[in-house]
């Protein structure tokens, strides 16, 4: 089938591979423009960019797609189908309208829970304990078309993004190129309204722990927010006061009535914190400018800031 790919981040690449690979004839690859990274904050291509260009496809980075002239462009592309997998750019009415299939969007959650810009990231800080990919048929809402096919995968118990979105893409592969294969006889079903949820996108701000919060939720968020923006804290009784980011921890069910944030157990093993509910073990942490690192080795590393049982983490 010919096809307009649209997409950016590494979720999408597997998609993009897996499609070339299957024989579609993809007639262009649309991704957002490059962006300042890394340390030099030089102009670099996305993923999906790095990805297509390797495959020796035709890539395009237009700003926005309600251009006339690109809007040109993906007709003149003469495509079936285009497929959507996190392109970061909203296709108008006039996009949706120029392939002869429309377009499909490969979805990383179960349809309507987790709409928007995260569904990964906030279906883990939730607690869920499974999501999947949606094949959504594209219609002017977030999110909103109906489902052509969907795959269910569970969320293990120490699921952090990194490793849920590297499963998805996997399936998320697999999934469109079964979904082309049926798009003749799929019966595409309405998303039902019951159980919808939104997945926000994530911010920076969001990264600071709030240890008025139960254990249970903060060690979730800790998990959801690896690798961005990650978790982090500051000591502001005692010891060197600095932001320490939090990436790992244990819930330990115990009645401490201590101030939220306070450290009560303190071994060259472990670091007990309170919470809202229950307490968080703290298993591994960062420095500014630093690496990750177990929790034992960052208590030995830095013996010389006197941490002590009453300090207080905010």
């Amino acid at each position: 089938m010919r096809l307009i790919f649209a997409g950016t981040p590494p979720f999408a690449v597997d998609a993009l591979n897996a499609l070339h690979a299957a024989g579609h004839d993809i007639a262009l690859v649309l991704t957002q423009p490059d962006r300042p990274a890394g340390r030099g904050m030089n102009l670099l291509p996305s993923a999906t960019a790095t990805a297509a260009l390797k495959l020796g496809l035709r890539v395009e980075k237009p700003p926005t797609l309600k251009n006339a002239d690109v809007q040109a462009m993906l007709k003149s592309a003469g495509a079936e189908a285009m497929i959507v997998a996190a392109y970061g750019l909203i296709l108008p009415q006039a996009v949706l309208d120029i392939p002869q299939r429309g377009c499909l969007n490969i979805h990383g959650s179960l349809l309507p829970r987790w709409r928007g810009a995260a569904p990964v990231q906030r279906a883990i800080e939730a607690g869920d304990t499974a999501t999947g990919i949606a094949i959504m048929q594209m219609d002017a809402g977030l999110d909103t078309g109906d489902i052509l096919l969907e795959k269910q995968l569970p969320i293990a118990r120490d699921e952090t993004s990194t490793t849920l979105f590297a499963k998805l893409t996997v399936l998320g592969a697999s999934a469109i190129i079964e979904a082309l294969a049926k798009l003749p006889t799929l019966i595409s079903r309405p998303q039902p309204i019951e159980g919808m949820t939104y997945a926000k996108k994530i911010e920076k701000s969001e990264g600071k722990i709030d240890f008025s919060l139960p254990a249970d939720a903060i060690e979730r968020k800790l998990r959801a927010f690896d690798p961005f923006p990650g978790c982090e804290a500051t000591l502001s009784e005692g010891g060197d006061r600095s932001t320490l980011k939090i990436w790992r921890a244990a819930v330990v069910k115990n009645p401490e009535t201590a101030a939220p944030g306070t450290i009560v157990a303190l071994t060259p093993q472990s670091l007990h914190v309170t919470c809202g509910i229950d307490l968080l073990s703290i298993q591994s942490v960062q420095k500014p400018g630093g690496k990750r690192m177990a929790i034992t080795d960052y208590l030995r590393r830095n013996a010389h800031v006197n941490l002590k049982v009453g300090d207080v983490l905010t």
